[in-house]
């Protein structure tokens, strides 16, 4: 690759008049009496010179200042080898390679955007911790769990869980399950810590993953499945017992039997039993209803008139405990099961009515509330709660603290609600009590 034809004729002609110049000026000098011939054939001379020079040098300039640009990511200009800057070849080529660099500089952008929106968008919470122990919520999942945190350091987020704190400072990449403080309950957090290198320096990058509702259905399924296989088993062996139950009945009450008095208490004995067996048979398969899933058949409706009945229920039911129902906003709207759910808070307000009983002065509260994480709904009584020990057990089936209790009250409520995605606990009521809440 060599000088251009334009270039080169430029040169010589820049040369040629410089010669002229010089030779002008030495005949100037060279002649007594030209002091202003001398003068004028200098600065031709000189002008020449400078022309020459300019010419010379046009080249290096402009490659400077393109490779300048370039240098600062000016991807957009282009290398100028007209006016007689020489090397059109070299322009034609390294505006070539600029362009193919452009288009893949493009490419790369567009692959960075796409994987940004990507991790921004995926629905597992991403958290980083920089070399200098600096978390940042990476994505719009990881803000959404941890909604309003200012927090910076590891210790700042000890308040979701002291286990939590202490892995986002450890650099140790592993996988652990963690229970976590979050929307004002315990969650599990699937939590996966991974090494990655950022800029020549070290990051750790952490992935949340909450999987209680997941649990919490697993769990449901499992329950629904033992009932169900447990009262089929059961039934299966009761039949038997009930039919000869009722056979030997039957036979004892033949009148010829009557005369021996042993016979009269073989016959009471049998119908007990036969009794008996056919009020446990009816018992279980009222209990059936706990292995069937609820099936949810969710509209929108407004909170307000809906809440109005369950009041109204109530007051039918328990007519001397003050029902208060607060709702926030008034125009709140749910997006639910309207019956089922009435049936899971009915049943609530039943347990609290039972729960003051003895109480001087019982009050109800139904709250339905919006809020960052979902539609809240509390029941709150002011009975005598119920034991932390116990907080879990409530929900399990045919558990019961009641001696006429049946035990699945409760847990069909926790069906209906996890069945919608959402959450169900109890915990102490601020004025004492139990403060059942239901996160939607």
């Amino acid at each position: 690759m060599g000088f251009d034809q334009r270039f080169t004729i430029g040169l010589t002609a820049w040369i040629a008049l410089l010669g002229v110049a010089l030779l002008a000026c030495v005949a100037a000098f060279a002649t007594p009496g030209l002091g202003a011939a001398r003068l004028v054939s200098m600065v031709l001379a000189v002008a020449m010179f400078a022309g020459l020079w300019r010419h010379v040098t046009r080249t290096n300039r402009t490659l400077a200042r393109f490779l300048e640009a370039v240098k600062f990511g000016d991807t957009a200009v282009r290398f100028d080898g007209k006016g007689g800057a020489g090397f059109g070849e070299l322009a034609a080529s390294l505006n070539d390679v600029l362009g193919r660099f452009r288009a893949e500089q493009d490419r790369a952008a567009g692959e960075l955007r796409y994987l940004d929106a990507l991790v921004d968008d995926i629905p597992v919470a991403v958290l980083t911790v920089d070399a200098d122990d600096r978390v940042t919520l990476a994505n719009k999942a990881a803000r959404r769990l941890f909604k309003g945190e200012q927090g910076a350091r590891p210790e700042d987020f000890a308040h979701y869980g002291a286990t939590f704190a202490r892995r986002l400072a450890d650099s140790k990449p592993g996988e652990e399950l963690l229970l976590l403080n979050l929307g004002g309950r315990s969650q599990r957090v699937l939590v996966r810590t991974a090494a990655l290198e950022r800029l020549g320096q070290r990051t750790r990058a952490l992935g949340l993953q909450p999987i209680q509702g997941t649990l919490d259905a697993a769990e449901m399924a499992a329950q629904t499945d033992l009932v169900r296989v447990l009262t089929h088993e059961i039934l299966n062996s009761l039949t038997p017992v009930t039919s000869l139950a009722a056979t030997a009945a039957d036979l004892l009450a033949d009148p010829d039997l009557a005369a021996d008095p042993r016979i009269g208490d073989a016959r009471a004995a049998v119908t007990t039993l036969a009794r008996r067996a056919k009020g446990l048979g009816h018992f279980i398969e009222a209990y059936r209803e706990v292995a069937r899933t609820p099936e949810i058949k969710r509209q929108r409706f407004t909170a307000a008139p809906w809440a109005d009945e369950l009041a109204r229920i109530f007051a039918a039911e328990a007519p001397v405990i003050p029902l208060e129902v607060k709702i926030e906003p008034p125009a709140l709207v749910l997006d639910a099961d309207p019956d089922l759910l009435a049936q899971v808070l009915i049943n609530l307000m039943h347990n609290a009515a039972q729960a003051m009983a003895e109480t001087e002065s019982p009050r109800l509260v139904l709250r339905l509330l919006a809020t960052p994480e979902g539609v809240a709904i509390e029941v709150e009584d002011h009975g005598p709660g119920v034991p932390e020990q116990l907080r879990q057990d409530v929900f399990l089936p045919f558990f019961t603290t009641r001696a006429t209790g049946t035990g699945v009250g409760l847990n069909l409520a926790r069906q209906i609600v996890v069945a919608h995605g959402g959450a169900i606990g109890v915990t102490d009521a601020p004025g004492g009590g139990a403060l059942f809440r239901i996160l939607l």
